[in-house]
């Protein structure tokens, strides 16, 4: 076998073997961590065993509310529109779940509810990008000032409340038995099983069905779906809308489920974290999970340290998740090129801005 067929060989191995590369990664990537900390940091008045200990569904409950929303804007991005906008939804979507689930005592109305205010305020980029013509990143900026301001003023009375009647554990006797997995599934919430059953179900919407392919044909070229007789104005209002709604339920997830209070600007930055994931999970539902799982699983290991009292800068552990989201971004580009697995309906977003 010659270089170059070696070298072939060993790409098309990496290509097809990256979904569950990154999936090993997700996972190991919180152990690994823990050994690039010093020593002193780990054997503050805690003790590795304790920061370990329930970590992965620790990772999982911080996973949820931002895997809806990377799912959320991969479907946006498929259909050739990017949305900055949604940390904005996700604020409006997290004040009023929280609201609701406060005034009915219903968290699954709070979550509805969330969601169905993420998908109204995403009515404005689409009106703005697809009615006006606006430039798509200006729109998306324009939405998410839009969403923390509102979520500010209206959410003022609900500031420092806390729910008393969140989600329920899940109760699987059956699987209470079975090591590692029934402890697993025991102590996670609906909200957590539906946000990871989600991503390969959009997955094989997307890749196995009549209309997700033609959602992804749409983003790859309006006037290619022009030709087939699709109506992309209609497609993109669509994954826009789709978007905005999954957006405003990861927000209700964060309040609802996760944090059980509201308190403003609780995103910090989560929503615009997601936009860069889904770069890194290469427009795909299918490693949604495996890369939210880098975010979700980095905040729970710099939670856990400050549990424990690590000698650390607690400020410096909050900056975890987010860097090394950014270090993997980089990698991602570094390995795969500018535009590995971009719709080609983006390039022209990016185009006309420079």
């Amino acid at each position: 076998m010659t270089h170059l067929a070696k070298a072939k060989f060993w790409v098309q191995l990496s290509l097809r073997w990256r979904w569950l590369l990154l999936f090993l990664l997700s996972l190991g990537g919180v152990t690994t961590t823990l050994f690039l900390i010093p020593e002193a940091v780990i054997a503050a008045p805690g003790s590795a065993i304790t920061v370990v200990d329930g970590l992965l569904i620790s990772a999982l409950r911080s996973t949820a509310p931002l895997l809806f929303v990377v799912l959320g804007e991969t479907l946006t991005q498929r259909v050739g529109v990017i949305n900055l906008g949604v940390e904005g939804q996700m604020l409006v979507g997290a004040m009023t779940g929280f609201a609701a689930t406060v005034t009915t005592g219903n968290p699954w109305l709070g979550l509805l509810a969330g969601g169905l205010s993420g998908l109204t305020l995403s009515t404005l980029h689409l009106f703005l990008c697809l009615v006006c013509r606006s430039s798509q990143i200006a729109s998306g900026i324009a939405v998410w000032i839009l969403g923390s301001g509102l979520s500010a003023f209206f959410g003022r009375e609900f500031v420092g409340q806390q729910l008393n009647h969140g989600f329920s554990t899940i109760h699987t006797p059956a699987l209470a038995s079975v090591p590692v997995l029934g402890a697993l599934v025991t102590e996670m919430t609906p909200v957590i099983g539906l946000s990871i059953a989600l991503s390969p179900l959009l997955g094989l919407w997307l890749y196995r069905s009549q209309t997700g392919l033609t959602w992804r044909a749409v983003g790859e070229s309006i006037p290619a779906a022009h030709a087939m007789g699709i109506n992309p104005f209609h497609i993109q209002c669509q994954g826009i809308l789709a978007g905005g709604f999954l957006s405003g339920l990861g927000g209700a997830a964060l309040s609802v489920d996760y944090t059980l209070t509201w308190a403003e600007g609780m995103t910090v930055g989560r929503g615009l974290v997601a936009v860069g994931l889904v770069i890194i999970a290469r427009w795909n539902p299918y490693l949604a999970l495996p890369v939210a799982l880098l975010f979700g699983g980095s905040e729970a290991l710099a939670l856990r340290l400050q549990a424990v009292g690590a000698p650390i800068s607690p400020y410096l552990l909050g900056t975890l998740p987010y860097l090394v989201s950014i270090v993997v971004l980089m990698l991602n580009h570094r390995q795969s090129g500018q535009s590995g697995g971009m719709p080609d309906g983006l390039r022209s977003v990016f185009d006309n801005t420079t």
